[in-house]
């Protein structure tokens, strides 16, 4: 079987590891600290603040910067759910936009669309490793007095007309969930320019603690521990090159499949630097079978996929109950992509032979098809 996604764990990885454990300081420590100074230099910000799961380094996020009850954040309606939630966190609401249909990411000129007297903050998703277009958001965001979040939790290293991710807004979010490009093994990180929002997170991250049992506010314990911390230390030093091989792995699948009938292909900004979380390919009806109906013909040969995402976030049951419905939320591309978008696989453990497959797996298809009908 061909995975999905498989994380990279090596011996260095191990030895680190191993090493905190033997030190006995597994909590949140010096560890920690390290690994923010040196993401927060990789990222080119002045602060980064680390968490125990990417949807508590989104929920600090927009506490850090005031997000509170009758706030509305604009957001997409297409990406994990994640990226909507933390606002309810927070007793706001997301305001959900349609995509662009050539990079999945939020329709800039939906985002102008749905702002109103209640909007506090344009929440962005740099989604499958893709910026998203950073200029005319933080237009939108200086014309209407709104703060930029950016959700990078798929995009560790990617960039926008050379500034990283994560550098652009007012705050960034990245996630080191196991799939991610980087892990911690579960985690999440917080980066900004700003001295203010930096402390605010430091101290929602730890109930809202200003010094040792003084708290000012409500928070969480969303700290990360040193072993996790100590994990990312060894993955950040191996991020850049394991993004080339993911940009190595899409060019070659983009060079054997952009002209199969009825695929699409994922398309790269000229501006950005993209760096694959996922390759997603698009069905269309030119193809001899569905979405689903190639989601079954990759499983029979042994090859991963996954779908992402096969919802639009406001049709998920939590926000049917909150009274979001079709007749509210306008978003049909989001709604047809969610039919016929397809992730196959681009992690850097694959080899060339594993490449091979999936790209003779897909074409195969077509010959049976046209075999078929001869």
């Amino acid at each position: 079987m061909i995975p999905i996604a498989k994380p990279q764990i090596s011996n260095e990885e191990i030895r680190a590891v191993t090493d905190v454990l033997k030190s006995g300081m597994l909590a949140q420590g010096k560890i920690v600290e390290k690994l923010e100074q040196e993401f927060a230099s990789y990222i080119g910000v002045k602060y980064a603040i680390a968490t125990n799961s990417g949807t508590s380094a989104l929920h600090t996020a927009l506490a850090a910067v005031g997000i509170t009850k009758g706030d509305e954040i604009i957001t997409t309606d297409f990406s994990f759910v994640a990226s909507a939630t933390c606002a309810l966190m927070q007793n706001a609401k997301p305001v959900f936009c349609d995509i662009d249909p050539t990079t999945y990411n939020i329709s800039t000129e939906d985002i102008e669309k749905k702002i109103s007297k209640k909007t506090k903050a344009i929440l962005p998703v740099h989604l499958y490793g893709q910026s998203c277009d950073m200029d005319t958001i933080t237009e939108i965001a200086r014309d209407h007095d709104l703060w930029v979040v950016e959700d990078a939790c798929q995009a560790h290293g990617a960039e926008y007309r050379g500034k990283k991710v994560g550098a652009i807004g007012d705050v960034g979010v990245f996630s080191f969930y196991p799939t991610k490009n980087m892990t911690t093994g579960e985690g999440g990180i917080v980066t900004t320019n700003d001295e203010k929002i930096a402390e605010r997170a430091k101290m929602f991250r730890s109930h809202g603690q200003s010094k040792q049992y003084v708290h000012e506010f409500l928070g969480f314990n969303y700290r990360m521990t040193n072993i996790a911390a100590a994990i990312g230390l060894a993955q950040l030093g191996h991020l850049d090159e394991r993004n080339k091989r993911r940009q190595e792995n899409a060019t070659f699948l983009v060079e054997k499949l952009h002209n199969v009938a009825g695929i699409i292909c994922p398309s790269v900004n000229p501006n950005g630097v993209h760096v694959f979380h996922q390759f997603t390919i698009r069905i269309e009806d030119e193809f001899p079978l569905s979405r689903d109906g190639l989601c079954n013909h990759l499983k029979e040969k042994g090859v991963g996929f996954g779908i992402h995402y096969p919802t639009p976030i406001h049709k998920q049951p939590l926000f049917k109950k909150l009274g979001y419905t079709d007749d509210h939320v306008d978003c049909p591309i989001a709604a047809e992509m969610s039919k016929r978008v397809l992730s196959l696989p681009v992690h850097p453990q694959l080899t060339a032979d594993d490449l091979r497959f999936i790209v003779q797996t897909i074409h195969n298809v077509v010959r049976e098809e046209q075999w078929m009908s001869a």
